[in-house]
């Protein structure tokens, strides 16, 4: 069977699914393997749960040959689908990646563009070898816009998903220390990243920069169409405005949009709103509709969010951690107005080498500043010296919140995700 073949089934069935615990009537079901699980296993049993075709890459298991595809590597099967998809559908494909918020600009971006447009987005953080092809293959004929997250740990990943998801504009939202297991360096980084651009600039693309980072407008040279945002000098300019915890965003130049009042918190996100803003009016959303459709916006899954606790402001950033975004989310967290701040971290992971001697640096910008109480968490924090306290474990770190009853405190609770800083409101 062609995938030309498969196409034409997909066109009768349009839902694909890789885990039979999410399996509906009619979808197709692709057997992927991973290091402990095997997916062909399942197969069967997926047809009969109701599945209406199943791909499989062992012969062992093609069992129903009328309704089955035997092929040599169902991943690779699943990701030319997705390609041949792609291919049918004659619209803007934005891809989104970058060091930090990425999810958090994919989302707001979305929500600005569906006040104008019919648009689909990654779900989640859908956004690797797996996430990428099927966003692209959720995707109907009635789309007008869409948005894809691109992650990556390691060198020529962004590469791979651009030539499944050929997207037409990009954003890199920024560029800092994280991964490095994979990367090797921050300069690792960037030419990771850059392959999104590499991209672009060979196929006529369009990029959106943050005319902040001085990186991003280097890098983006020889990209035929570059529009700026930024504070200032950029094609779409505006002001963060702090309001306690919670981010304000102040639209200048020319634009009409006007002032945001965000459910986000940290002048970090910033960034994320006029990168949104500069999206949302390139392709003529109604001004008027995008500041409304940000305001609306509520971050969830622990990113950048703001949770009222009795008398406490709870700020609960614990999705993520690297160096970058530790950095950032202290410093913000530093020039907060609050009578009493205290701080729960996670240790940050996948950082290779680099791992203790990055600790230890945050660990030393803690120090430039008082803090009513300090808590680091688990991982190399253990390896370093500091004054604060140490825990092993968040569920250690949530016995002690409990203990101290704070009242009016703002506390701040990140942490990279295998820490499971959100364990420590439970």
């Amino acid at each position: 069977m062609t995938i030309e073949q498969l196409y034409s089934i997909y066109l009768q069935h349009p839902s694909v699914q890789t885990d039979t615990r999410k399996l509906k009537k009619n979808d197709i079901f692709f057997s992927l393997k991973g290091g402990n699980f095997n997916g062909n296993e399942f197969a069967t049993r997926a047809l009969e749960m109701g599945a209406a075709f199943a791909v499989v890459d062992d012969a062992a298991y093609f069992t129903v040959p009328e309704k089955m595809m035997l092929t040599d590597n169902a991943l690779e099967t699943l990701q030319q689908l997705a390609l041949w998809h792609r291919k049918q559908l004659s619209i803007p494909f934005i891809a989104i990646t970058g060091t930090n918020g990425k999810t958090t600009t994919k989302e707001l971006i979305n929500t600005a563009l569906a006040a104008g447009f019919k648009t689909y987005a990654t779900q989640g953080n859908l956004n690797n070898h797996i996430g990428v092809p099927l966003t692209i293959l959720s995707i109907t004929t009635d789309a007008e816009i869409a948005v894809i997250e691109m992650g990556a740990n390691h060198q020529r990943e962004i590469a791979g998903y651009c030539k499944i998801a050929l997207p037409t504009h990009g954003i890199i939202t920024n560029i800092g220390k994280a991964h490095l297991e994979g990367f090797g360096s921050e300069e690792g980084v960037k030419k990771a990243k850059g392959e999104l651009y590499d991209f672009l600039r060979s196929n006529n693309g369009c990029v959106f920069v943050c005319n902040e980072y001085a990186y991003l407008k280097e890098m983006s040279k020889g990209i035929p169409q570059v529009i700026t945002y930024g504070s200032k000098d950029a094609d779409y300019t505006g002001d963060p405005v702090a309001d306690d915890a919670l981010l304000g965003v102040q639209v200048t130049g020319n634009s009409r949009v006007g002032f945001i009042q965000t459910q986000l918190t940290g002048a970090y996100n910033f960034p994320n709103v006029m990168a949104a803003v500069a999206v949302a009016s390139h392709f003529k959303v109604p001004e008027e509709k995008i500041g409304p459709a940000i305001a609306a916006y509520r971050p969830s899954n622990n990113r950048s969010q703001v949770i009222t606790q009795g008398s406490n402001t709870i700020i609960m950033d614990a999705y993520n951690a690297n160096p970058s975004s530790m950095r950032a989310a202290i410093e913000n967290f530093a020039g907060l107005k609050a009578s009493k701040k205290i701080l729960l971290l996670g240790a940050m992971m996948e950082l290779g080498a680099d791992s203790v001697k990055e600790h230890q640096t945050l660990a030393g910008l803690l120090q430039r500043t008082h803090w009513d109480a300090v808590v680091l968490v688990g991982g190399d924090f253990k390896k370093i010296s500091h004054p604060y306290i140490y825990l092993e474990s968040a569920a250690e770190a949530a016995k002690w919140l409990q203990q101290q009853q704070f009242s009016d405190a703002h506390i701040l609770i990140k942490g990279s995700r295998s820490t499971g800083m959100e364990k420590v409101l439970e």
